[in-house]
């Protein structure tokens, strides 16, 4: 088990931070052109610029981050989607939260819940997906 000080440890949270920080720019750039200019309504566009940004950074974490060579390319990208839908179900919930109850930006809203689904994804995935 991983120890919060180990430098390896901080390594990998760092390079998924990285990975992380890539995969935000995707998702932005994903939802706004659906959301400004193909006029798809907000909670779907977001959900569409967070799986494309979900695929980027599976690529980029297993090759970089997690370094895996698990032949099971498929079964790992299906453990590592599961665990970014949920985390979709938690960056949704705290994105309607904030705009629909506290009318918060959109965008600004947006920003914190992927602050917030970065820690579980993080976690999820080392003790889940690239065990």
């Amino acid at each position: 088990m991983f120890s919060f000080l180990d430098k390896a440890f901080i390594l990998k949270f760092i390079k998924f931070g990285a990975v992380g920080g890539s995969g935000v720019f995707v998702d932005f750039a994903t939802t706004y052109v659906c959301k400004e200019w193909i006029k798809i309504p907000k909670y779907i566009a977001n959900a569409i610029g967070f799986t494309v940004a979900a695929s980027w950074n599976y690529i980029f974490n297993r090759i970089w981050t997690f370094e895996s060579k698990n032949p099971e390319i498929a079964w790992e990208f299906f453990r590592f989607f599961g665990v970014s839908l949920i985390g979709l179900g938690i960056n949704t919930f705290i994105l309607w939260l904030l705009v629909s109850k506290f009318k918060m930006n959109f965008y600004l809203s947006k920003l914190f819940a992927i602050g917030v689904v970065m820690i579980w994804n993080f976690v999820l995935n080392l003790l889940v997906t690239f065990r």
